[in-house]
């Protein structure tokens, strides 16, 4: 029995997701809640409501003992791109990319 929670459309690029994601996997979630809140990354911010979001899904949907969670799976996925112009000299212009993100995080209880 897991617990899922998903965030769609994220404004954040996912190479600077997978970074926070690689410090939360296979840990125990108040220790993970821990590494969101003191870790200087963009991306923490979104990641600790999404974390808190999969422990009520756990306690509230599939009764789970909130203690003994673990973050089992956690996962980015790109989502759309959205393109955008930027100008440049001499009448030219570049294009900027700015990245959409799908995040899921899965949570066990430790056997």
């Amino acid at each position: 029995m897991e617990a899922r929670a998903y965030l769609k459309y994220a404004r954040i690029a996912p190479r600077k997701v997978q970074i926070v994601l690689d410090l939360i996997r296979n840990k125990p979630v108040d220790q993970a809640l821990a590494i969101l809140k003191h870790t200087p990354k963009a991306a923490c911010e979104p990641l600790e409501k999404l974390l808190k979001s999969a422990m009520a899904n756990a306690e509230n949907n599939h009764n789970m003992d909130k203690n003994s969670l673990y973050v089992s799976e956690c996962f980015v996925c790109p989502g759309p791109v959205l393109k955008r112009m930027r100008p440049r000299a001499q009448g030219r212009a570049f294009r900027v990319l700015k990245r959409t993100s799908h995040i899921t995080i899965a949570l066990k209880e430790r056997d």
